[in-house]
């Protein structure tokens, strides 16, 4: 027999899109929740990437790389007005 989840307790993606607004209603939006979600996210990438008998350098690239990306968007603006341009 299949087990119920309440919705609650649902992950976003399993949530059918009727259930949407119910299930954002019933998050915890207070800093202390918040603050929960992203530790929740923080153990589950580290136990699945990092944390690994056979660990590969997948876990620690992709965060090198948001990184990155996060950089050269803050940036952009600097980057785009030194661009050399053919005619000024």
């Amino acid at each position: 027999m299949a087990s119920v989840i309440p919705l609650k307790e649902e992950k976003l993606l399993d949530v059918k899109i009727g259930e949407l607004p119910s299930w954002i209603l019933m998050q915890d939006l207070t800093p202390k929740g918040i603050a929960g979600a992203f530790q929740r996210g923080y153990y589950q990438y580290y136990n699945k990437y990092v944390s690994v008998k056979k660990g590969s350098f997948a876990g620690l690239s992709m965060v090198l790389a948001a990184y990155m990306l996060f950089n050269y968007r803050c940036s952009y603006k600097e980057f785009k007005h030194k661009r050399p341009r053919k005619y000024h």
